[in-house]
């Protein structure tokens, strides 16, 4: 995939910066966003080590293009999101805990979505990337809800997604449905 990739790079700069996005992403997956630097970018996608920083000054820059393409699916993640808890009258508390147990799931894709996601808290000019989380969730959950509950659901749904990609464990499902249910869902 990364030869495929580095050719398709080399006779075009959108593939070149789409290249080193997705080079990011898998690098920061691997390491960590405090770890990663412009050459481990530039080696992954398979372009010279100038090509980084031609396309992305710095590395707050290439981390946010690695944060938009995370964003794209997290779009898509909230859609789904969406659907299911309009498939679900009834059930929020249900729907949601059972999406959240999913979601996290998938370790490596949960733990890479945080790993950007905080990084946030470190460079300002990715907060608004990070928000479309937070606000797709209020979005999604305010007019059900009411603001206030969707907020405290909204928090306890990152905790808990948070808890279980530090600690590598399940969602507790049913205990996760009666919390929600209290805070009003």
């Amino acid at each position: 995939m990364g030869e495929l990739r580095t050719m398709n790079a080399r006779r075009d700069p959108e593939g070149r910066k789409r290249a080193l996005a997705q080079a990011v992403v898998e690098v920061v997956a691997e390491v960590g966003v405090g770890r990663t630097t412009h050459r481990m970018v530039a080696r992954r996608a398979g372009v010279p080590l100038g090509a980084t920083t031609y396309y992305f000054p710095t590395l707050a820059d290439l981390v946010a293009a690695g944060l938009a393409l995370v964003s794209d699916s997290v779009g898509v993640e909230l859609e789904r999101w969406r659907v299911a808890v309009e498939r679900e009258p009834d059930g929020l508390a249900e729907v949601l805990s059972r999406l959240v147990a999913d979601y996290v799931a998938d370790q490596p894709k949960a733990l890479l979505e945080y790993e950007l996601y905080l990084a946030a808290a470190r460079v300002p000019a990715l907060r608004p990337l990070a928000r479309a989380w937070l606000d797709g969730v209020h979005l999604m959950l305010a007019p059900r809800t009411g603001e206030a509950a969707a907020r405290a659901i909204s928090g306890l749904i990152d905790g808990v997604m948070l808890q279980a990609v530090v600690t590598g464990e399940a969602v507790p499902r049913e205990a996760l449905a009666v919390a929600i249910r209290q805070l009003g869902g």
